[in-house]
């Protein structure tokens, strides 16, 4: 997704994306006639390209999220040192999920995240756009403010997908099993089987922990990713709107979104999880660093979505810019 007005100068024939969770939204094109941007695709396709080219992003990172969940539902409310490891370190915990679950097991949960993907990027894209249309984005600080709350939005909606999604990716052998297992068949299994026990409300189960968690990584990107861009190409370590400067910004930026975000990703994926809520009882149990457990992870699939976003989003508009008539 593009930045928003004001925050990201747009690559040479590449709109600007994002990272796996929160794509930029487009930036404000000159309109002509039919209510199509200036560069030929209308902003209604824009959200469908970037929601797929979020999903395309997921399928390549989505053994990173299998890690990270495993990695923080790891000695869930025990004090450290007092609990068994199977998974140590985003390498040795990849090796671990490999040999309890084969090669399929690195990809757990896919369908799940990929309806997560489409639903929270879709509305994100909607509501940025509404947004900028307004000129919230022009103040300052306006884009920041609209991304956390397009995110919030977004989140909100994609919740039940990212429930389902954490049952799923916890999901494995019992050596190995760590937090909660449901034991759920499939995505629709699941799906039927939370709906049965707890009604609509369950499906929800959570949202608490992944509305703030999605409102404040956005927040994060849209603050440094452009300023981290447009340092580095100040300092001549790259071209301007080079692939190498766009993947110093993004790597910059994840560090940021990482930091700011994994407490609640911890948070998010522990109440998600569990049987019973887990508001209140990460750190006086687990420490400080508990917050952070699977950071690694995070920071490790935030990076490559950046670059992987970029490149199917220009792909993918200039396969519909080739099927549209040319201009008069």
């Amino acid at each position: 997704m593009a930045a928003g007005a004001g925050a990201l100068a747009p690559l040479p024939g590449v709109p600007s994306a994002s990272l796996h969770e929160f794509p930029y939204p487009p930036q404000s094109r000159p309109r002509v006639s039919g209510g199509s941007p200036a560069g030929g695709v209308p902003p209604a396709t824009d959200l469908v390209l970037g929601a797929t080219a979020g999903c395309l992003a997921c399928v390549l990172t989505n053994p990173l999220e299998v890690v990270k969940t495993r990695l923080q539902l790891q000695g869930e409310l025990q004090p450290p040192g007092t609990y068994p490891r199977p998974y140590r370190g985003v390498l040795r915990a990849l090796g671990a999920v490999r040999r309890a679950d084969g090669l399929r097991g690195l990809q757990k949960g896919l369908a799940a995240s990929l309806l997560y993907q489409g639903l929270m990027n879709g509305v994100r894209f909607y509501c940025y756009s509404h947004a900028e249309d307004a000129g919230w984005t022009r103040y300052p600080g306006g884009t920041v403010a609209a991304g956390a709350i397009a995110g919030a939005v977004g989140a909100f909606v994609g919740s039940p997908a990212y429930l389902v999604k954490t049952h799923l990716q916890a999901q494995t052998l019992s050596s190995v099993a760590v937090g909660h297992q449901h034991n759920h068949e499939s995505i629709s299994g699941a799906f039927e089987s939370i709906y049965r026990q707890h009604g609509v409300a369950g499906l929800w189960r959570g949202v608490t922990g992944a509305v703030p968690r999605v409102a404040v990584g956005s927040a994060a990107q849209l603050a440094t990713f452009a300023s981290a861009k447009d340092w580095v190409c100040e300092h001549q370590w790259f071209g301007e709107g080079s692939w190498a400067a766009v993947l110093a910004g993004g790597m910059v930026s994840g560090v940021a979104v990482a930091v700011a975000m994994t407490p609640f990703d911890v948070v998010s994926t522990r109440l998600y999880n569990q049987p019973v809520d887990a508001d209140g009882t990460v750190r006086p149990k687990e420490g400080l660093l508990g917050l952070y457990k699977g950071i690694g992870a995070v920071y490790l699939r935030l990076g490559p979505h950046t670059v992987l976003s970029l490149f199917f989003w220009d792909e993918l508009r200039k396969m519909v810019q080739h099927q549209q008539p040319p201009g008069p």
